[in-house]
């Protein structure tokens, strides 16, 4: 099964290309369900939204999962103002900075879909002075939208409200030197990698030791993506996120990041030593780290109360939560130490 970092390249390409917040991700999760009935793999669509996919193996007694998330960041109309801009509210945890400027769509109630972008109120250089010393925050910040709306009225008979979701355009570029910039690579990145193995798994008819579920979660960003419809045989639960990387992080965008610890506490040791094992034996590159400002569905399942061994890895992103970026080195680290463990015997 070798790993091809192109496919997984395409697939990154066109699940960023699909609006998927969290709380509006229904598109994206029809993207997946299609995908699992071209391969032939059994799933389910669970009550909250996200989607169980399973390849039995060849021991049924006892079960792995895997899960990534398709929801991304994004916004909410928090109010119409006078002049028919919008004012936002948060979907998930960024900074208003790491937004500003940035294309977007709005999603109304009604069905239409309006262009926009998020500026500072105050953006005009030859109207407005010190406007690099204004904070950018939900009181500054607001929705510049491409349509002749003069008022709130002109707005709401145009079908916009409160509570409609606003996504952020991915602005996807792939260079000739191997990095993939995008928004929401957190996490369909990852999404895509588990695509790939997938396909692989599929079409070489590769038997798996141990029953294993990809669990396509919608909710992470909000903290509650995978804590639930977990198969009581499930003894190991592995996230596939995302490494970030900044000052005093071993994490880079060439290796796999396997993470010691987040803001949850540490993941089982026992697994992570079984990653590194496995990372080593096979040549792949991985950088160990710790996130004290991060939370994965496998953190919020156990402090959901699940009885398993949970681990966290992931290929290293820059600027998460921004405009992300990440190079094809890391990629194929990551879909190589999953690769690995898919084979592997249990913790």
């Amino acid at each position: 099964m070798e790993i091809q970092t192109n496919e997984i390249v395409r697939f990154i390409k066109e699940l960023v290309h699909i609006p998927s917040p969290s709380g509006n991700t229904e598109a994206a999760i029809q993207y997946m369900k299609e995908f699992f009935e071209e391969n032939e793999v059994p799933f389910k669509i669970t009550n909250k939204g996200a989607l169980l996919a399973t390849i039995k193996g060849e021991d049924d007694t006892k079960h792995r999962l895997l899960t990534a998330h398709v929801d991304t960041l994004g916004g909410m109309v928090k109010e119409i103002k006078s002049d028919g801009r919008l004012k936002l509210d948060k979907i998930g945890g960024y900074y208003w900075n790491t937004v500003e400027g940035e294309y977007c769509t709005i999603h109304t109630s009604r069905g239409e879909r309006f262009s926009g972008t998020v500026l500072m109120h105050q953006t005009s250089a030859h109207v407005y002075k010190g406007m690099d010393d204004l904070k950018r925050d939900e009181k500054n910040i607001e929705v510049r939208v491409d349509q002749e709306f003069h008022s709130k009225k002109d707005a709401e008979e145009a079908g916009v409200s409160v509570g409609d979701f606003v996504s952020f355009n991915p602005r996807f570029d792939e260079t000739e030197s191997g990095f993939v910039k995008s928004r929401h690579l957190d996490d369909k990145a990852s999404v895509a990698i588990l695509m790939h193995l997938v396909k692989q798994i599929q079409k070489s008819s590769i038997k798996l030791p141990f029953t294993t579920h990809f669990l396509i979660s919608n909710n992470e960003e909000i903290g509650f993506g995978g804590n639930s419809n977990i198969p009581e045989q499930t003894v190991e639960y592995l996230a596939v996120d995302m490494g970030a990387i900044g000052d005093g992080q071993t994490t880079d965008e060439y290796t796999v990041s396997i993470c010691a610890k987040d803001s949850g506490g540490p993941y089982h040791f026992g697994f992570r030593k079984h990653l590194v094992e496995l990372a080593e034996k096979n040549g792949i590159d991985y950088k160990v780290d710790i996130y004290p400002f991060y939370g994965s569905d496998a953190t919020a399942a156990i402090r959901a109360g699940a009885d398993v061994v949970h681990g966290l890895i992931g290929p290293g992103i820059d600027a998460s939560h921004a405009y992300e970026r990440t190079h094809v080195k890391s990629l194929e680290h990551t879909a190589n130490l999953i690769k690995s463990y898919l084979q592997s015997q249990l913790v």
